[in-house]
């Protein structure tokens, strides 16, 4: 039974955020990136959602391969997960979300910091694949 698409994107990027959040809770912040991978990729096993952590990706320039950047995690084949563990995110390190999403042509993506002392997290959205007409629930972040 397949589910409308921005309902399962919806309910997996909620389910990785709610995962985040445990993860956070229990360790706190101050340890290094690996760290917390370590630790989110425990509870997103823990939550049923199938990944990919380090999944190494082709970028693309005018359809020339450029290079490989490996994405922190991929989850369910839908949602691209780039975490930090920064003091505090920067617009820079929203930019970069976005642009991988826009450079592996996948449509949602999701920036986690576990530095600072709260949780944060950012949805973004490749603007070439989700507009704010085709996915009400979640404008697109500017």
């Amino acid at each position: 039974m397949d589910k409308i698409l921005n309902v399962d994107v919806n309910e997996i990027t909620r389910k990785i955020i709610g995962c985040a959040m445990k993860v956070h809770s229990t360790l706190g912040n101050g340890f290094q990136e690996v760290i917390y991978q370590r630790a989110l990729a425990i509870e997103m096993q823990k939550q049923g959602l199938g990944f990919q952590r380090e999944m190494e990706m082709t970028i693309f320039y005018d359809s020339i391969d450029i290079g490989t950047r490996r994405v922190d995690f991929f989850v369910e084949d839908k949602v691209m997960v780039e975490l930090k563990a920064l003091e505090k995110l920067e617009d820079v390190h929203k930019a970069q979300v976005i642009n991988y999403c826009e450079a592996y042509n996948i449509a949602d993506g999701l920036l986690i910091n576990f530095g600072s002392k709260s949780l944060d997290f950012k949805r973004v959205y490749n603007k070439k694949l989700v507009t704010p007409s085709n996915n009400p629930v979640n404008p697109i972040i500017k």
